[in-house]
């Protein structure tokens, strides 16, 4: 979020270096940092400065200072008593923690980095208004004080929609917060962890770890490269928690991509029901349609009712992409027609599936390769396909996300923008 700039601002890189007086105008120190400690207000104030005194660090407290300004800061009182600078569980020094850092523009969904932190005097309170990612921030770090005050400020993104990373603060405890990245769609999540580092990465996971289920969405985003780094810093244990909650076609995915001494002490530790379906999807080439294919869909008797086959849809667990196509069987569970999600809506309540339903279903068989599948889904504009068995059981249902996926080029995304960075 950038917004205009409303009150006077007062560059980090202005501020720091910049000398420490005395009321009596006389040169005491220097500034060395700004300390803020983040209270979950959208501008967080400034809690005190870090001031080399006499070769010592020394903590001058907020309510000593009585101005600052790109000359430097001025002390109040007649008395330098300062103690000595130690950091605090929480407090974030803006120099050393966040200049020049990766932050998470969680608006934009964007990693941004702190070429440039703005401070503003805001109802006589100094505040953390933004930050500023342009290059600017960095020609008034490297060019002498004069030719720096001559640059204009950047565009401002204001500091309620930054997160910062805090797992290189010394003693920081604390965390990105779970409610701000839990806005965020899986997929904008997943492409933030790809732009991070993996320490950012793994600090974005332990966030958003908060949700099982929101992990997980964000585990299926991720590229297979990524998918394999961070699973591999998991204990068995941990890695089966987090595959249990994923769709089975992407937990098989992920087991397969495991090392061999590695996948079968996973599978073992997954739940039954995901440990079976898991294990059938393995038996197949990754690429084929028994590879592709979800085991979760919705497959119900001819004789049932469209009313019934709604209220079976409200109470499936399958996943949505999954349900958009209703399968119709036979008295021996075979295949013999299907019937839209949409169709299933406008037809009468009391109708028979086995009356309103398609039949003579298009379908693949689970050998076929991923080119036979776009076929057969373009040819015949399908946005989910049965998978059958020779005797025309359903073994699952290939989609055209899971297609889509597997057709795009490696890093598409970044390709096109959709996880640059805001510089």
């Amino acid at each position: 979020m950038v917004r205009p700039v409303t009150v006077a601002i007062l560059h980090l890189s202005s501020l720091v270096r910049s000398p420490l007086r005395d009321r009596q105008q006389d040169r005491v120190g220097r500034v060395e940092d700004v300390i803020v400690r983040p209270d979950g207000g959208p501008h967080p104030p400034i809690s005190g400065l870090v001031a080399s005194i006499g070769g010592r660090e020394l903590f001058v407290p907020v309510w000593r200072v009585s101005d600052l300004s790109a000359d430097g800061a001025m002390l109040e009182g007649e008395t330098v008593n300062l103690g000595r600078f130690e950091r605090r569980p929480g407090e974030l020094l803006l120099a050393r923690d966040l200049s020049s850092r990766h932050l998470i523009n969680v608006v934009g969904a964007r990693l941004i980095r702190a070429n440039e932190i703005e401070l503003a005097c805001v109802d006589a309170q100094w505040r953390v208004v933004g930050v500023d990612p342009s290059s600017r921030g960095v020609a008034r770090r490297v060019l002498p004080r004069m030719l720096a005050r001559r640059i204009g400020p950047g565009p401002i993104v204001d500091w309620e929609s930054i997160e910062p990373f805090v797992a290189h603060v010394p003693s920081a405890r604390m965390r990105i917060p779970y409610r701000k990245l839990a806005k965020l769609r899986p997929a904008q999540i997943a492409d933030l962890v790809e732009a991070a580092s993996h320490e950012e990465g793994e600090e974005i996971i332990e966030a958003v770890g908060q949700d099982h289920e929101l992990e997980a969405d964000v585990f299926e985003e991720l590229d297979p490269e990524h998918q394999r780094e961070f699973l591999e810093s998991r204990s068995d244990e941990e890695a089966a928690r987090l595959l249990a909650t994923m769709a089975p076609d992407d937990a098989a995915d992920l087991v397969a991509d495991l090392d061999q001494e590695r996948r079968m002490p996973v599978l073992e530790a997954l739940p039954p029901k995901q440990r079976m379906k898991v294990r059938s999807l393995l038996s197949y080439n990754p690429e084929t349609a028994g590879g592709l294919m979800s085991p979760d869909f919705l497959l119900l008797p001819e004789h049932s009712t469209v009313a019934e086959a709604l209220d079976a849809v409200r109470e499936s667990d399958a996943p949505p992409e999954t349900l958009t196509t209703i399968y119709v069987g036979d008295p021996e569970g075979r295949l013999v027609a299907t019937i839209s999600i949409v169709r299933l809506v406008q037809s009468e309540p009391s109708a028979k599936l086995g009356v309103v339903a398609e039949r003579d279903p298009v379908s693949v068989r689970p050998d076929a390769d991923l080119h036979s599948i776009v076929r057969t889904m373009s040819d015949f504009n399908l946005a989910a396909t049965p998978v059958l068995d020779p005797d025309q059981n359903v073994l699952g249902v290939v989609t055209v996300d899971d297609v889509l996926e597997l057709l795009m080029p490696t890093g598409w995304r970044r390709d096109f923008g959709m996880s640059a960075q805001d510089e």
